[in-house]
């Protein structure tokens, strides 16, 4: 059965695919996730893989969270092999921010100047609000507890505060 010309269903079904993966992501993750998740020595690598494992997949990140996460991993050959596996397994997909979304996050990064917000955060949120999804691991509980998305509804955050000191 083809989807009606104007439906939703036809321009999700028209659109280039690396646009459409958006659509069927669960949640969002944010760069401390990923280096504990790569680190076993890092406080919070447990209770990120326990998050890990708990959370429906894909998991949408952006290009600005794997920028830091790699600039974070530094030089070590073996930490940057393990990211790409993990970016590479399909449990992660990258969601693409436009010129188009920059007047959105840039909004954002102003609503919350007072923590402040940086662009990783920023494109999250967007994404959030782009995909309808509250659903985030991060350990940066502070921040996340904050933001709200479409300006009412608050993250579901994993794992736990309870490590925070």
């Amino acid at each position: 059965m083809n989807p009606r010309r104007g439906s939703r269903a036809f321009r999700r079904a028209n659109e280039p695919t690396a646009f459409r993966r958006w659509w069927g992501v669960r949640g969002l993750i944010d760069t401390g996730v990923l280096l504990a998740l790569l680190d076993r020595d890092d406080r919070w690598h447990e209770p990120c893989v326990a998050a890990f494992h708990k959370a429906r997949l894909p998991l949408g990140t952006t290009a600005a969270v794997l920028t830091e996460l790699f600039h974070l991993l530094g030089d070590s050959e073996r930490d940057q092999k393990a990211a790409w596996a993990l970016l590479r397994s399909g449990a992660i997909c990258v969601i693409g921010v436009s010129d188009e979304d920059l007047p959105a996050i840039e909004a954002l990064m102003l609503r919350y100047r007072d923590r402040p917000m940086d662009f990783a955060d920023g494109t999250l949120v967007h994404l959030a609000e782009r995909t309808g999804t509250t659903n985030i691991l991060t350990i940066d509980h502070g921040d996340f507890e904050t933001y709200r998305i479409r300006g009412r509804k608050r993250f579901t955050i994993a794992p736990a505060r309870a490590l925070q000191r």
